[in-house]
Order: C-alpha cells, then structure tokens, then sequence
C-alpha cells in the first residue's frame, strides 16, 4: 500500500486523535496496560506501535490522562512510577476497544442477535463470499432446531 492510500486509510484516525478529548487515547492506554504495568514514556511508546506511528501523544496527553484514570479508579501508581490497571480498570479494559459485550439476556435479544448472523449469512453467499455446500448440513440442524422451537415439523 503507497504512502497516501495509508494517509488516506488513516486519516479518520488520525483525525479523531487530534480532536481535543482523544476519545480513543483512554482505550489504548488500558489495552496496553492489560498485558503489563507501564511508566508514561512505554505508554506514549505503545500507542506509538499501535499506531504504526501516525500518533504519539504527547506527556501532556498522557500525564493527565493517567491523573484522571486513577481518580476514576482505573488504575494505580506503582512505587517504581508505573501504572497498573485496577480490578475495574480491567474489566473497563476488556479489549482493545471496551469491554467485552455480554451476551443476550432476553429472548427478544437471542432472536435479533440470530436475525443478524443469518442476514451476515446471506450477504456472504450473494456476494459469493460463502460455501454453502460445505455448511449445508449444519444450516439443515439449525433450520431443524427452529422449526422445533416453533413446534413445527422438520425434515
């Protein structure tokens, strides 16, 4: 990939990383502090690396962030200056973009969640991207399994 397909890949990134909030600076750091504690210069550096280098935040990005992450009680400092996350913080953390969503809790949500991955289903296979043949009789299980939640008879 040239440089400015990368330019113009990035750029919304980019973008949102200059915005006065930095909405995604906060993620990162917790990302990177999941895998182990880390002193602001290793932090400004990881989100260096995650970036491919299109951002470094600056001490004054990350130094407050830190202050205000640990006023929320997402993490704490180490006596060797390093930052670790909190039992909340790394339940805040859960991935790189959040916590992790929970399943369906209801059944109106198993039904919509089931509703998408069928309709992901279909969009593969109209755009060719699916092998149906290779997954036909499982579809012909799980076509079976509803007709028998709805009390019909399968095949």
């Amino acid at each position: 990939m040239t440089s400015l397909a990368v330019a113009i890949v990035l750029w919304p990134f980019r973008f949102a990383m200059t915005r006065r909030r930095k909405r995604g600076l906060p993620h990162m750091v917790m990302y990177l502090l999941s895998s182990s504690p880390m002193n602001g210069v290793e932090l400004m550096d990881g989100v260096q690396s995650i970036t491919r280098g299109w951002w470094r935040p600056t001490p004054g990005s990350i130094y407050p962030l830190m202050k205000e992450m640990m006023s929320q009680g997402l993490v704490r400092k180490l006596d060797d200056g390093r930052f670790e996350l909190t039992d909340k913080g790394r339940y805040e953390a859960g991935g790189p973009f959040g916590p992790a969503t929970e399943g369906p809790t209801a059944m109106g949500d198993a039904v919509e969640q089931a509703h998408s991955a069928l309709s992901f289903v279909q969009d593969l296979k109209h755009a060719g991207r699916g092998d149906i043949a290779a997954h036909r009789e499982r579809l012909r299980e799980i076509k079976n399994q509803v007709s028998e939640i709805l009390g019909e008879q399968g095949d």
